[in-house]
């Protein structure tokens, strides 16, 4: 086996400004150990988003195309909210965490102690590209690393304006910010970190691990894909359809926990696509282009993407389905009834505004639906029936869930954020960051005396043989669950008896 080193390798001219050892001598230094130094890194991060919101509001809006109210609801005030419940909760959330200790340990004593992991990298999106950029930030910083922050190289304003902006609030030391393409990503990505956040693509997701596995880094990715909601006919159609029609089109529908598709009962299907219509033009008026609510796809190739989505997916299209590559990268929310299930439509995540809803039989059939599919970064239900609920709860899995409508559950600060399966791994907001951006520490502390260890000292004569014998005691009581299992066998052979 070749010798492996733990150094970094060179970080090379495409990242001629990076200096990670400068990051790595803060933690090892043990700087951010104390709360008082992470409370002053929070309270920075909070005056960059603070201090310069117009800014931040006016480049996301160019780079996205999103109305500034919706950047000030997604981006700042959510940044903001974060960092101000890190900053309330950090005394208890970081405190040693004291755990029971066996009787034949005793005496002694144990904790689970908190330390940070070192550098970490966080590689945010164009979506929402300072929401994903600073909040892994801020928990990042309330678990005491460091960070290097890679903005995505589709929103260049942002991403100019963070590289001007955080080095004035926070040190370089504590947060070094590297911008580029593919090329500068790689090259970070053969650097060692301590931890990766990712937020992007399932495929992207892969590579990122990959080269993380190189390292034995730990990751945190958070990757969408196709998230569903299930409507059925207990809930009233009006409400339904606008909760679904604001998460949807929010943002141009370019949110990785948007309600991707909806499974609806036939009884409920007819009021839905009434109800969505009435609800598109509700928000958005006779004709969504002109209205100063609804945002615009990020670029030509995302447009042309969604523009191919929408030939051959063989539904009916309810509203909408108009689209102008010249007004802005325009696409009207749209919404389509029982869409061809084999058609690109539903096999891509479709990261636009556009809502298939697809009919099944009850709630049982919508479970299967979903069941027969990758695990989903979200999952939405609205029914006022709570076995249908609870159908849903016990039986799929995704990243979270809300019931009765989107998006909420990433709102909520004490709910953890994350994927599962092809959706993702790990989760962060709230305490849930400074337990992922930490490592674990098991300590427990046996004082010099009395020597309670003297038992298992050699040479065992037979008093200590008898001693230890008892100790192991446990081991040679019946097993618990016999009784069961007996129970369990009896059934099985009465029933096959009476057949």
């Amino acid at each position: 086996m070749p010798y492996v080193t733990d150094e970094p390798r060179h970080a090379g001219p495409l990242l001629a400004g990076l200096d990670l050892e400068r990051l790595r001598h803060t933690v090892r230094s043990g700087t951010t150990l104390g709360l008082d130094r992470r409370r002053e890194h929070l309270a920075a991060l909070r005056r960059l988003v603070v201090e310069h919101e117009d800014e931040i509001n006016a480049a996301v809006t160019a780079d996205v195309g999103k109305p500034a109210l919706e950047v000030r609801l997604t981006e700042t005030w959510t940044t903001v909210q974060e960092i101000d419940h890190l900053v309330a909760h950090l005394d208890r959330w970081t405190a040693p965490r004291p755990v029971s200790v066996p009787v034949t340990l005793q005496p002694a004593s144990a904790r689970i102690q908190l330390q940070p992991k070192g550098v970490v990298l966080v590689i945010a999106p164009w979506n929402y590209p300072v929401q994903l950029l600073l909040t892994p930030l801020a928990g990042a910083l309330a678990a005491g690393n460091t960070a290097v922050l890679k903005p995505s190289e589709v929103t260049p304003r942002v991403a100019a304006l963070l590289t001007r902006l955080v080095p004035q609030h926070l040190p370089p030391e504590v947060v070094q910010v590297v911008t580029g393409g593919v090329p500068e990503t790689t090259a970070l990505l053969e650097q060692r970190f301590d931890h990766i956040v990712f937020t992007g693509s399932t495929e992207v997701g892969k590579v990122v691990m990959r080269a993380a596995a190189e390292h034995l880094t730990p990751v945190t990715l958070e990757l969408g894909g196709k998230s569903p909601a299930f409507v059925d006919a207990t809930m009233d159609a009006d409400v339904v359809a606008r909760r679904l029609a604001w998460g949807k089109f929010t943002n141009a529908g370019q949110t990785c926990i948007a309600p991707d598709y909806v499974l609806v009962t036939p009884e409920a299907r007819e009021p839905l696509l009434t109800a969505l219509e009435e609800a598109v033009r509700a928000f958005f008026g006779a004709d969504p282009r002109t209205s100063t609510d609804l945002g615009r796809i990020v670029n030509g190739r995302h447009h042309d993407r969604l523009v191919g989505l929408l030939d051959g997916h063989g539904g009916e299209v309810v509203v909408g389905g108009e689209h102008d590559a010249q007004d802005r990268h325009y696409v009207a929310p749209t919404v389509i009834a029982d869409p061809d299930p084999s058609s690109p439509l539903m096999q891509e995540e479709i990261f636009g505004p556009i809502l298939p809803v697809v009919t099944v039989a009850d709630a049982e059939a919508g479970v299967e639906f979903v069941r027969a599919r990758e695990h989903p970064l979200a999952l939405y239900v609205f029914s006022s029936d709570e076995q249908v609920r609870r159908t849903f709860e016990q039986r799929t899995t995704s990243g979270g869930m809300t019931i009765g409508a989107p998006l909420l559950h990433i709102v909520a600060p004490d709910l953890p954020f994350g994927g599962v399966g092809a959706s993702g791994m790990g989760a962060y907001h709230g305490r849930a960051s400074v337990e992922e951006f930490s490592h674990h520490r098991s300590v427990l502390v046996k004082p010099g005396t009395p020597d309670t260890l003297g038992v298992v000292y050699p040479p065992h004569p037979g008093w200590k043989r008898a001693a230890i014998t008892r100790l192991m005691a446990p081991l040679r009581r019946p097993d618990p669950l016999a009784p069961v299992r007996a129970a369990g066998r009896a059934l099985r052979g009465r029933r096959r008896g009476s057949s």
